[in-house]
C-alpha cells in the first residue's frame, strides 16, 4: 500500500460521519503534481507592494516609539484588536472557510467576517483559495508561499512579486462552490475595500479618541498600524518559521514543523506538522486548547450554540500516524 493510500485509509477510518471526504478534497496534498523542468520563470517585482510594505513597517516602528505616550486603555484596546483580527484569520478564513473543519451559524460567520476585515489579509474568498492551493501543492512551484524558496520569500517576499504561473493555474482548478455559495463571504468580497478602511483603520483609531480622549495620532499608529503589522507578521510566521524550525512528530517526510513561538504569536497555529498531516482537524493540534486560543474560542462558540460539527482526528489515528511516519519526538501532552 502506498503512503497516499495509507493516508486515505486513515482519513476514512477516523472521520466516520463527522468528516465527509468532500470536506478535505481541496486541502489534501496532491502528490501527482510535478514541477516543470527547465529554468524557472523570472521574478517580477511588484514595486507598489514593496513601497507599501516598507511604509507600513516604518509606521509600525514609529508606533513602537509612541507606546510610552499611549494610555493603558489604548494598549489594552490594541491587544483586543490584535486578538479579534487574528481570530478573523485563524478561526475564520483558516479553520472555517479554508478547511471547513467546523460549522458556524450566520451570526458567528458575520462576526468572523468583520474580524477578518480588521486583519486585512485579502478577502476570505481569496485567502481560502490560496490556502487550499498551499495545502494541495505544498512546497512546490504551485504553492503561493513556497518555503523552499527561502525564509524571506515564504514570510513576505511572495507578496512582493507576481505569482508563479502554476499558482494561478492550480488555483483556478479548485472547487470553490462552497465559498461562492456563502453570502457572507461574497458580501465581504464585494465591499472589501470599504470594510478594511472601516475595520482595520478607522475603528481601531477612533475608539480610543472617542471613549477616553486618546489622540488620533497615537490611535492611528498603535491600535491601527502597529497592531495590523504585528498580526500580519504573526500570520506570515506560520508560512515561514513553522515550515523551517521545529520538530516533526507526525510526519517527518513533510517540511511543516511544530513551533511553540509561532503557536503563541499566531494564537494556536504553530502546531503545523500536525495541521499539514491532518488538515481537517478543527483544533490543528492533538492537545485541544493547550496554547491554542483559537481552539478555545471555537469550543466556546459551540458551548453558546453558535458553532457545531467540529471535526476531530481520533487519538488512535494520531498515534498510528506518528509511529509510522513521525520523527520520534512525539510527546503525550
Amino acid at each position: 500500500m502506498t503512503e497516499a493510500e495509507t493516508v486515505e485509509k486513515e482519513h476514512k477510518s477516523s472521520n466516520g460521519s463527522n468528516v465527509p471526504p468532500e470536506a478535505t478534497r481541496e486541502d489534501a496534498f496532491d502528490s501527482s503534481y510535478k514541477e516543470k523542468e527547465g529554468p524557472k520563470p523570472p521574478r517580477i517585482i511588484v514595486w507598489r507592494n514593496v513601497f507599501l510594505m516598507l511604509l507600513l513597517h516604518i509606521g509600525a516602528a514609529y508606533g513602537i516609539f509612541l507606546i510610552p505616550t499611549a494610555s493603558p486603555l489604548t494598549l489594552l484596546w490594541s491587544l483586543f484588536c490584535f486578538v479579534l483580527s487574528a481570530l478573523g484569520i485563524t478561526a475564520g478564513a483558516h479553520r472555517l472557510w479554508s478547511h471547513r473543519s467546523y460549522k458556524a451559524s450566520l451570526p458567528l460567520r458575520i462576526f468572523l467576517c468583520i474580524a477578518n476585515s480588521m486583519a486585512f489579509q485579502n478577502d476570505i474568498f481569496e485567502w481560502a483559495r490560496d490556502h487550499r492551493v498551499h495545502h494541495k501543492y505544498s512546497e512546490t512551484d504551485a504553492d503561493p508561499h513556497n518555503a523552499v524558496r527561502g525564509f524571506f520569500f515564504a514570510h513576505i517576499g511572495w507578496l512582493l512579486v507576481r505569482k508563479h504561473p502554476d499558482v494561478i493555474t492550480k488555483g483556478r482548478k479548485l472547487e470553490l462552490k462552497d465559498l461562492m455559495a456563502d453570502k457572507v463571504v461574497m458580501f465581504q468580497r464585494k465591499y472589501y475595500k470599504l470594510s478594511v478602511l472601516l475595520m482595520c483603520f478607522f475603528i481601531p483609531m477612533s475608539v480610543p479618541w472617542y471613549l477616553w480622549g486618546e489622540s488620533l495620532w497615537v490611535g492611528y499608529f498603535i491600535p491601527a498600524v502597529l497592531r495590523y503589522t504585528l498580526v500580519l507578521n504573526a500570520t506570515w510566521l506560520v508560512n515561514s518559521a513553522a515550515h523551517m524550525w521545529g520538530n516533526r512528530p507526525y510526519d517527518k517526510n513533510i517540511s511543516p514543523r511544530e513551533n511553540r513561538f509561532v503557536t503563541f504569536s499566531a494564537i494556536g497555529e504553530g502546531f503545523h506538522n500536525y495541521h499539514h498531516t491532518f488538515p481537517y482537524d478543527y483544533a490543528t493540534s492533538e492537545f485541544g486548547c493547550k496554547l491554542n486560543l483559537t481552539t478555545a474560542f471555537i469550543d466556546f462558540m459551540c458551548f453558546l450554540g453558535l458553532a457545531k460539527d467540529r471535526k476531530r482526528v481520533s487519538r488512535e489515528q494520531v498515534l498510528a500516524r506518528k509511529q509510522r511516519t513521525g520523527d520520534g519526538s512525539h510527546r503525550s501532552g
